[in-house]
């Protein structure tokens, strides 16, 4: 399951990649499509997310910032 990590409630643009930046803050690139490219990253908003080892970090669909423990195989020995 996931953690509500921050209340961003970002409205969602069809044809952007939204995701957390490594200030923690969520930004917007323009996605590539039929041979354009993509476009330059822009920040959202100002969030501040530090972030753990061990989970993955995701915009949800209520358009907050969460985060669910990363499932990692163990190592054959």
């Amino acid at each position: 399951m996931a953690d509500k990590v921050a209340k961003a409630g970002i409205k969602r643009e069809k044809g952007y990649l939204y995701y957390l930046d490594k200030q923690g803050d969520v930004s917007r690139a323009k996605m590539a499509r039929g041979g354009k490219k993509g476009g330059k990253p822009e920040k959202v908003t100002k969030v501040g997310v530090t972030r753990e080892e061990g989970y993955l970090y995701f915009i949800d669909k209520q358009g907050d910032v969460s985060r669910a423990k990363m499932a990692r195989r163990k190592k054959k020995k």
